[in-house]
């Protein structure tokens, strides 16, 4: 199972919101809901994530593999 939780971490660690990542660089809070709820995202909205937060694939998931 993917896991999102290194997202909330590096949005903490670059003090970014929720708020500011639908009003100012157009995610969708679609996008933000399925990823709290675990649910695939596309390629495209992950290379998106990581150029807005400047960070790696692995600072926004990973493969749970216990799940």
């Amino acid at each position: 199972m993917i896991s999102y939780q290194p997202f909330y971490e590096t949005l903490q660690k670059r003090n970014i919101t929720e708020y500011e990542l639908i009003f100012k660089h157009g995610i969708s809070a679609n996008t933000l809901h399925r990823m709290k709820h675990g649910k695939p995202i596309t390629t495209s909205t992950l290379d998106t994530l990581c150029f807005i937060l400047n960070c790696s694939v692995e600072e926004i998931l990973y493969h749970d593999k216990s799940q």
